[in-house]
């Protein structure tokens, strides 16, 4: 089995980007990924913790033994993300409409 080898790591540590302070600039090749890929990820934490937040308070209601900050800090984070994800959701559309106004 052969390992690639990253181009700039084999020049040696002076072909190493860095950036003014001269530290190493962070890998980029590891988080590569498409805008859907990214988009989709995360939509799936949103989704996680929404519903995570839920289970804390169904377990809550029906007398489990869990603590009322923890369940109001799994809300809040809930809420926060599902904001976020609205904020995201109402640029890239501000975004699209703005491209698709354009003069060609």
């Amino acid at each position: 089995m052969s390992t690639a080898i990253d181009p700039l790591s084999a020049l040696g540590p002076a072909a190493i980007p860095r950036d003014t302070a001269g530290i190493a600039a962070p890998n980029l090749s590891a988080t590569r990924g498409s805008f859907s890929d990214m988009l989709l990820s995360g939509l799936s934490k949103v989704d996680h913790q929404i519903a995570e937040a839920d289970s804390l308070v169904r377990r809550f209601a029906l007398g489990e033994q869990i603590p009322i900050h923890q369940v109001t800090i799994a809300l809040e984070q809930a809420r926060i993300s599902l904001e976020l994800a609205m904020q995201v959701r109402s640029r890239l559309l501000e975004g699209y409409r703005e491209i698709m106004n354009m003069q060609l």
